[in-house]
């Protein structure tokens, strides 16, 4: 519904561009398209329109807030997105954030899950950016995580079963006999 909205909205700022004042609220509504944009993890779509808007827009508070978030999403440094949530540039911008923040959270778990075992709830607080343990745990239950002696255990040992499971001999010899084979025709 956003994007229709968005979409509608576009083309009246296009269309009324000479004849009207502009709006004085058209760069923050078209930082919060980037900030969907982002939030749905259509980085493509995020660079066409940030290269279609006008050089001079570049300057506003709300664009360049976009901007570097893409940019933190883009370097792996989630902390830091996670962190931007409490200077958002505009009221409107705090939905999206709620949004962005639990992405990033799940990201920051899928991570974990694969690198540790387990992990101290504390430490996991401090990752996640969590207020209080209590949050953490409520999280793990959510993700299926068991919480034993103040620490998360990690339930996903089923992809580590499957890992141990893949016929590595068997594609190797596949990968070779396929090489051959090309090599032969050529």
């Amino acid at each position: 519904m956003f994007d229709r909205n968005f979409a509608q909205l576009s083309n009246f700022y296009t269309e009324t561009r000479n004849v009207i004042k502009p709006s004085s609220s058209e760069q923050t509504v078209v930082a919060l398209h980037l900030m969907k944009l982002l939030v749905e993890n259509r980085i493509a779509e995020f660079h066409t329109e940030l290269e279609l808007l006008p050089a001079e827009w570049h300057s506003n508070d709300c664009i360049k807030y976009a901007v570097q978030l893409e940019k933190y999403l883009m370097e792996g440094a989630y902390h830091k997105v996670l962190t931007s949530s409490s200077g958002v540039p505009d009221p409107s911008f705090n939905y999206f954030m709620q949004s962005l923040t639990q992405t990033v959270r799940d990201e920051i778990a899928n991570c974990s899950e694969k690198a540790y075992k387990s992990l101290k709830l504390s430490d996991a607080k401090e990752m996640m950016l969590f207020g209080s343990e209590e949050e953490v745990r409520r999280y793990a239950a959510e993700r299926g995580w068991a919480v034993e002696n103040g620490r998360l255990v990690f339930s996903d040992r089923a992809s580590e079963a499957a890992c141990r499971e893949v016929p590595s001999l068997e594609l190797i010899n596949y990968t070779l006999t396929y090489a051959k084979e090309l090599e032969r025709i050529v």
